[in-house]
């Protein structure tokens, strides 16, 4: 498949202003290139978990979505997708619609590796013709920052706070790209928002545009949650890109592992934790132990990851 970055960047908007979503904002960033991905002649139907993009996004009667948007409960974005799409199908074969749509259900952290993951695990191995788009932003954001199984290890949390009896998080995070891998679906993209975007959004447009059951895992950072200031948002998604602490990959049909970013200089995990404040209590004398910790774990994640991209 042939991308043309340019004409991607110009197509019209999908996902517009006049949201209430949060300045620095990586979900809201993160959707609006995505949406960008189908090219104009094509239609769409958004299936949305309850959550931040629900809630700043949509408010009835109004929403900035320019295509068809169904606001689903947390857990079944996409059981209804899967719905929507089937119905399609039916209506297709039977000659009664002629335009093409395009499926895409989309949710957090919370509705996706947690509620949303039994309707999420059913939608991909029935293989429906469908993009599922998790904002991973590591934590319940919309509902006052409680952890999730997103939560990376030691994190600050309002159900995991940092202090004199804790560290914050005591479990690593699920990984949950390699989840939706283990389902040996056509298309599994993981990515962030660094550079101009083009990682993003030729992953978005090759799920998009591949048949069958496609993910995309993109990490969006909460400005509330990870305690940055807005502007930093890209500074912040790049260093988990070169600390290797968020890999940028890609994985068809549970087979081929490519990786899509390799950083010249990978650097210590300090470089991603020193940016947030989710993460100042490991920065403090004292905590040497927990931050080798971190980096072993991404380290770990890192190298096995290497192995399976070079086979």
């Amino acid at each position: 498949m042939a991308y043309n970055f340019k004409e991607m960047m110009s197509r019209p908007e999908r996902l517009v202003g006049g949201h209430r979503m949060c300045a620095g904002c990586g979900g809201t960033v993160a959707l609006r290139n995505v949406m960008k991905a189908i090219k104009p002649e094509d239609k769409a139907v958004i299936a949305n978990a309850t959550g931040c993009m629900e809630v700043s996004t949509f408010t009835y009667p109004y929403t900035a979505w320019t295509d068809s948007y169904i606001h689903n409960a947390f857990e079944n974005a996409a059981a209804t997708a899967s719905g929507v799409e089937a119905a399609y199908n039916a209506l297709k074969r039977r000659g009664k619609i002629d335009d093409t749509y395009k499926f895409i259900a989309v949710g957090g952290d919370g509705g996706t590796y947690d509620i949303g993951f039994q309707s999420l695990s059913g939608a991909m191995e029935r293989n429906h013709d469908m993009v599922y788009v998790c904002y991973d932003n590591e934590a319940y954001m919309n509902t006052g920052i409680q952890r999730s199984s997103a939560t990376p290890l030691y994190a600050d949390t309002t159900t995991t706070p940092s202090g004199m009896v804790s560290d914050g998080k005591a479990q690593i995070r699920k990984d949950l790209s390699e989840v939706m891998a283990a389902h040996r679906i056509p298309y599994v993209g993981q990515t962030t928002l660094i550079g101009n975007f083009k990682d993003l959004m030729v992953k978005a447009e090759k799920a998009i545009y591949t048949k069958g059951a496609c993910f995309l895992n993109i990490l969006a950072p909460c400005p509330r949650g990870w305690r940055y200031e807005g502007e930093d948002l890209m500074a912040v998604c790049k260093a988990a890109a070169d600390t290797c602490f968020w890999p940028m990959y890609e994985v068809e049909n549970g087979e081929k592992w490519t990786l899509t970013y390799e950083p010249k200089n990978k650097l210590p995990i300090e470089e991603f934790l020193k940016l947030q404040g989710r993460f100042r209590h490991l920065l403090q004398p004292g905590k040497e132990e927990q931050v080798a910790n971190l980096q072993a774990e991404v380290d770990k994640r890192w190298e096995l990851l290497l192995k399976k991209c070079s086979m």
